[in-house]
């Protein structure tokens, strides 16, 4: 293996990974909807971002519908 490479000989090409990178965003969320999700993330031990991510993952994938009642 050498110790340096030239990589400005490397071709371009697309990330094939693109269409599944995620973006950040900014969500007001209450008190009580963070600290559930810190709950159940401790329990789980992954962090509560991540939790609500795969918990809004699974609406989508499943097609939950919302109940405004």
């Amino acid at each position: 293996m050498e110790p340096e490479y030239d990589l400005s000989k490397m071709k371009n090409r697309p990330n094939p990974f693109a269409k599944q990178l995620k973006q950040q965003v900014t969500l007001p969320l209450g008190l009580d909807v963070i600290e559930y999700f810190e709950e159940k993330a401790n329990e789980k031990g992954i962090s509560y971002e991540e939790l609500i991510s795969l918990y809004l993952q699974d609406c989508v994938i499943t097609k939950r519908e919302l109940s405004f009642e």
